[in-house]
């Protein structure tokens, strides 16, 4: 049989109530740290930086450049793909417009000439059928002033169709075929200006440099980062909560937040509460604080961000409803 002493389990009791005491803190405040989400930029294609501009403790501003990685290839594809935009372009303005002028003034004078051979040739015909009807001239004779006659009204016939056509586009596949053409040109021209700018790193948010990774000179792998940056909106703080506490903590709550030198009446905004329990994090409390569970929540300052430094104690404290 287990006895059960009374006054060992009041005093187990007590501890339990009495466990925020004991860890040298009131009920409602959380010792926690702050945390920064860094943006790791770096390049979509390995190479060598030529340049790093910055260093490390520097404020930049939204779009700064980063870093530059050797540009020769990238500069030579893209002078290639301007290249061959432009001739689809002509190519493709020449089949909308048909001949040129000259061309065009050579196959009126053509017809011109033609226009004339026909008169003559018709003239020598008309005579040629006189004559044969007194008997002056063969039938032959005839037969062949007819037929130079008919040659000649042919080819004016043949010019002015080449006049027309010349005047006219090209056919529409033809022109549907060079215009496809441009667009394939056109998005080999954008690929390329991508891929230029992309030896390029820029930081998306203004903050301040936390680390450079490389050296110019060095090679640099696709995707790998070269410079981080520190947004001050991606400053958050981190505590946690003990498990009979967490009832009282909800995503959305104020929360005071507090740290050595920082200004007064700093508050954050509970973002998110982790589902799952741990234990508590020795860094956190002191040694002489029992092992229990706790949960992980984050805070975001509503001011300030910049106020606070990762890895920096914080006091966590939530604010009671006006």
């Amino acid at each position: 049989m287990i006895r059960i002493n009374l006054h060992s389990l009041l005093s187990v009791c007590g501890a339990a109530l009495l466990l925020a005491a004991c860890d040298g803190r009131p009920e409602g405040t959380w010792q926690g740290y702050a945390e920064g989400e860094y943006v790791r930029v770096g390049p979509i294609d390995g190479g060598t930086v030529d340049a790093i501009p910055v260093k490390r403790g520097d404020k930049v501003a939204d779009g700064a450049l980063l870093f530059q990685l050797d540009q020769t290839a990238e500069v030579a594809a893209q002078a290639q793909a301007a290249a061959q935009l432009a001739q689809a372009q002509s190519t493709y303005r020449n089949l909308l417009k048909g001949l040129r002028a000259p061309e065009l003034e050579q196959i009126k004078a053509a017809r011109a000439s033609a226009a004339a051979n026909l008169q003559k040739t018709s003239l020598d015909y008309t005579r040629a059928q006189k004559l044969f009807a007194n008997g002056n001239v063969s039938k032959a004779a005839l037969d062949s002033a007819k037929a130079a006659r008919d040659a000649a009204a042919a080819s004016v016939r043949e010019l002015d169709a080449k006049l027309v056509t010349g005047e006219l586009a090209a056919r529409q596949d033809e022109i549907d075929a060079a215009e496809a053409a441009v667009k394939a040109a056109q998005g080999v021209l954008d690929q390329a200006n991508w891929r230029l700018s992309r030896r390029e790193g820029h930081t998306p948010q203004a903050g301040t440099v936390e680390d450079v990774y490389f050296r110019v000179g060095e090679f640099a792998n696709a995707t790998q980062p070269i410079v981080s940056v520190l947004p001050p909106e991606n400053i958050k703080v981190r505590f946690f909560v003990p498990e009979p506490e967490l009832g009282g903590v909800h995503v959305g709550d104020t929360v005071s937040l507090a740290c050595d030198g920082c200004p007064a009446g700093l508050t954050g905004r509970i973002r998110f509460i982790s589902s799952q329990a741990e234990f508590t994090p020795p860094v956190i409390y002191s040694e002489q604080s029992q092992a229990k569970l706790v949960y992980m929540a984050e805070a975001w300052p509503e001011k300030t961000p910049e106020a606070f430094h990762p890895g920096q104690p914080v006091r966590v404290s939530l604010r009671k409803a006006q």
